[in-house]
């Protein structure tokens, strides 16, 4: 196999240095002075981003190292895994992120719960999400759910998926049993025939269907919601110069990634520990990078249309207007119609 060679190739290796220079060059720390660093320095000399399977163009812009040499020396990245929304939110809720990829519906969940982060970027318009059943069942749709065990992670896609599908079907939460398991652990649970279904999440969902024979019985991309790469408001506020530099990059990295899905999925390949096969199926057919990256009115229609079952399902501690105010605030386009601009 040459893709693991082909990622250090003189096309990936100009575009690193031509977004290390691009990016240095549109952003060299203005402002920081103001926040005590000296002339030309960034205004902080740390960052902390998530990468995650559920999100490709993370794994482009590590791969590629493309904020290390925009930023230089004098920046610390650090690279933390995110293995679903949820966890991504305690990332970014602990102060142990600055920057983390959620799919809209956990952000909006997290934000109308308290947590202070606002999406500067829209790295995807996936179907992620889907309803997984074993070979052999005798599910065929969210009706044959009742009275069923169903894995799901609370505070993501997945989790959400399900609640409309259940909905679509005139049920509830109520009539199913839900384990709430973290994504890897609900494909082992349905392998291991402790639950019945599974509301799945991929690549691992994708990995399931080839390596265990699993069953995606029902499918609605309109469930699925917008890949949210989100931020604290004190990065945002405090250093704007650095979330800058983060959202280029994705800008960069995405134009890499239409032009190379290929190496693309060898990466998630990588990543995930799952054949080429697979993410090939991932990144070809169900990620869809090739959305705007500034988050805006198709958002927020999108976090409207599911408040109300967030409201309905009591997650939210100010119910209604808690939503509304999330909605409202939400959505942080600057950084991202400037690095498009760039393009």
């Amino acid at each position: 196999m040459t893709h693991r060679i082909s990622r250090r190739t003189a096309t990936a290796l100009g575009l690193t240095a031509a977004a290390g220079m691009g990016l240095a060059a549109c952003v060299p720390g203005e402002g920081s002075e103001a926040a005590g660093g000296g002339a030309g320095e960034w205004s902080t000399g740390e960052l902390t981003i998530d990468w995650a399977t559920y999100n490709p163009l993370s794994l482009v812009i590590r791969d590629q190292q493309l904020l290390e040499t925009a930023l230089g020396e004098s920046v610390t990245v650090s690279w933390v895994q995110s293995a679903g929304s949820n966890k991504a939110n305690e990332l970014l809720r602990s102060g142990s992120a600055d920057v983390a990829s959620t799919a809209g519906s956990a952000a909006l969940l997290a934000r109308a719960n308290g947590s202070p982060i606002k999406v500067i970027d829209i790295y995807s318009q996936p179907e992620w999400s889907a309803l997984v059943v074993g070979p052999d069942s005798d599910i065929t749709g969210p009706a044959d759910l009742a009275g069923r065990s169903v894995a799901a992670t609370k505070g993501t896609d997945p989790y959400f998926f399900l609640v409309q599908a259940l909905a679509e079907a005139g049920l509830t939460v109520d009539d199913v049993t839900i384990q709430l398991l973290q994504h890897a652990d609900g494909r082992a649970a349905l392998d291991g025939g402790s639950v019945q279904a599974w509301a799945g999440l991929d690549p691992i969902m994708a990995a399931a269907e080839v390596e265990s024979g699993d069953q995606l019985v029902y499918r609605n991309v309109d469930f699925n919601t917008y890949g949210f790469l989100n931020a604290t408001e004190d990065f945002i506020e405090d250093h704007a110069d650095v979330a800058q530099v983060v959202v280029d990059a994705y800008e960069q990295a995405r134009t890499w990634a239409l032009e190379n899905l290929d190496a693309t999925a060898q990466l998630l390949a990588d990543a995930a520990g799952i054949d080429l096969e697979i993410a090939t199926t991932v990144i070809q057919q169900r990620s869809n990078l090739e959305v705007s990256g500034v988050p805006g009115d198709d958002q927020r229609a999108v976090l409207e249309a599911i408040s109300p079952m967030l409201a309905d399902s009591g997650d939210v501690a100010g119910g209604a207007d808690a939503l509304a105010d999330a909605v409202s605030s939400i959505v942080h386009p600057d950084f991202a119609n400037a690095a498009v601009e760039q393009q």
